[in-house]
């Protein structure tokens, strides 16, 4: 069962800015992540569509958050899981998936296109097996428990007053059906898109055409295809954040905040507090996706040795452009 989470405001950056920053505690859910929603949703769809049954097998490739939500249901409800990852993510979540008794397969990271990649391999590994694919990115039952929840919980909570939605991608499902609510009740509300360097969202949404440059260090998000679920979002305006910037805002975060949250939060937020920056003076209210917990990335972001592999020293935000 999916419960509302709260939505907290960000004391440090509306101070900074002058605009109303709050970002939506999805870390608070039962699996620790925004995926809950996803799973939620795809797995409710499954049974009514008779595709899983009671003592079935969910299979899904995953970055981690989606595959953790998933084998919490499964926990829950009986049925077995098989989650497929790439094998450079944090060691957390593969301690995670472990902990939840799923079978894990890891692969080396490699692109769309091979067939050795997390995607394709979950996909023949449910035929082989007669199970069920979850299939988050082109699965629209994603997109559509967040347009049921997430968003419709986002407007209550700020009782029908907000400005501005950021979010970033990775299936597309948050960001799909979170601005697809909020469109509806208000067209004038401002979706902005939030992207990593790597990822070939930003460059669609600004000259049509799929294509990156750099690298990201966050995990789950970013993305060098159009899914399904992205393709029902609604955007005005894309932003990048790079690395520096996102891992600046985490460390910000937790000193000025004591808010400990993960990679892709943090890109987040330093999406919604440059928007803030940008609108200083209309005192906007601007909300964002809290989308995991820090918690389940220390081996990485409180890794001297690994931000120093990287090149990423935290700066003071005020001296970020």
């Amino acid at each position: 069962m999916l419960y509302p989470t709260p939505l907290i405001k960000i004391n440090s950056l509306s101070e900074m800015t002058g605009c109303q920053i709050y970002g939506k505690a999805e870390f608070l859910n039962v699996g620790g992540s925004v995926k809950d929603r996803a799973a939620h949703g795809i797995i409710e769809q499954a049974e009514k569509d008779g595709l899983l049954k009671a003592g079935g097998t969910i299979v899904e490739g995953t970055a981690g958050n989606t595959g953790i939500g998933l084998a919490t249901l499964a926990a829950q409800k009986g049925y077995k899981c098989l989650i497929v990852m790439p094998n450079n993510q944090a060691a957390e979540k593969y301690q995670t998936l472990n902990a939840l008794g799923v079978e894990l397969v890891t692969v080396p990271p490699c692109p769309f296109a091979d067939q050795n990649h997390f995607y394709h391999t979950a996909r023949r590994l449910a035929e082989e097996r007669g199970a069920f694919w979850a299939n988050q990115f082109e699965n629209v039952a994603n997109y559509k428990s967040h347009y049921k929840t997430t968003g419709p919980e986002i407007w209550e909570q700020t009782n029908g007053k907000v400005d501005a939605f950021v979010c970033s991608s990775g299936t597309g499902g948050t960001i799909a059906g979170v601005s697809r609510y909020l469109k509806e009740k208000d067209t004038k509300v401002h979706i902005r898109l939030a992207d990593p360097l790597g990822s070939g969202l930003y460059s669609y949404l600004k000259t049509g055409e799929i294509k990156s440059t750099g690298s990201s260090i966050t995990e789950g998000i970013g993305i060098m295809r159009l899914t399904a679920n992205f393709k029902e979002a609604v955007i005005d305006d894309a932003v990048q954040v790079n690395d520096t910037e996102m891992i600046s805002m985490l460390y910000h975060l937790a000193q000025k905040d004591g808010l400990l949250v993960g990679t892709s939060a943090a890109l987040n937020l330093y999406a919604a507090y440059k928007y803030a920056l940008e609108n200083q003076a209309k005192g906007l209210t601007i909300v964002t996706v809290l989308g995991d917990s820090a918690l389940r990335y220390t081996s990485k972001i409180f890794n001297d040795a690994f931000l120093a592999e990287k090149n990423l020293v935290p700066h003071k935000l005020q001296t970020l452009s």
